[in-house]
């Protein structure tokens, strides 16, 4: 569906909305540039302008095929019946994944564009912004990580991986030290797409996130994938882009770091999620 140089121009629009709309507002916010969605969950007016760069440019690149954006959900959540469409396609972007990072001056922010056909990712960007690096994926055809192939994924002992602040307590404050020494250090960039890039990198074997809304992570989902790696929901069914919003998932390096997570993560009782108004 997509030709090399159409995954070219992917990369070079998400390259070109970095510059334009995103780097000039970094660390250069007013107050009233910031909004809360809901309670921890912001957006700035950096998201907004960058979601419509991106509409208008992958319009121009697959004339007639929708965009899903993490900012245009929010106004109209229908749109999200749009990624599981037998026979269709979509595109799927998070203008600025690390919002609240890149309120408060953090370089650790990300644009994320997904291709999806038949409810199945075809094709996954990943521009970590403030360092310029960008991972390309397309379905079958191996990630590629600032241009270079990424050979299939090997892992340290015991697995590192990225989990969230709350779900880390209950690893802590459940689990024996018996069975919390499975798994190595645990921590979280508060942002999902540059976190499948450093597993991409070698430097962590998992992550976990109990919320898989579609623009954090069908990209890096297929990516982690395409380089001999697995995605799971937390039912062990493979990772969907369509499937519900709170099915969890699990991104591993390999089939092996994937059976001692789910050990742990089986020996831990989550709290019940907090409703999303």
């Amino acid at each position: 569906m997509l030709a090399f140089g159409d995954l070219e121009r992917v990369a070079g629009l998400m390259r070109e909305t970095a510059a334009v709309e995103l780097l000039p507002r970094f660390r250069n916010l007013a107050q009233e540039d910031i909004r809360h969605k809901r309670p921890g969950d912001v957006v700035t007016v950096a998201d907004v302008a960058a979601e419509q760069r991106l509409a208008s440019g992958l319009a121009k690149i697959l004339p007639g095929v929708p965009v899903v954006g993490e900012e245009s959900v929010e106004n109209d959540a229908s749109l999200l019946e749009l990624i599981g469409r037998p026979g269709e396609s979509c595109w799927i972007v998070d203008p600025l994944d690390g919002t609240a990072n890149f309120a408060a001056g953090r370089e650790r922010f990300a644009i994320i564009v997904c291709l999806v056909h038949d409810a199945e990712a075809i094709g996954g960007w990943i521009l970590d912004v403030p360092n310029d690096r960008m991972a390309v994926a397309g379905k079958g055809q191996g990630v590629r990580l600032q241009g270079e192939s990424v050979p299939r994924l090997t892992v340290s002992r015991p697995p590192r991986g990225y989990i969230g602040f709350k779900m880390r307590k209950e690893f802590d404050r459940q689990l024996s030290p018996g069975q919390r020494s499975a798994v190595g250090s645990l921590t979280s960039l508060n942002c999902a797409g540059r976190e499948y890039l450093e597993i991409l990198a070698g430097n962590r074997e998992f992550s976990l996130y109990r919320r898989t809304k579609p623009w954090d992570h069908a990209a890096g989902a297929l990516m982690i994938t395409e380089a001999g790696g697995i995605a799971v929901r937390f039912d062990g069914e493979p990772y969907r882009p369509a499937g519900g919003v709170e099915a969890g998932i699990i991104a591993a390096a390999t089939p092996e770091v994937l059976r001692e997570v789910r050990t742990v993560l089986e020996a831990v009782r989550l709290p019940l999620l907090a409703q999303r108004s």
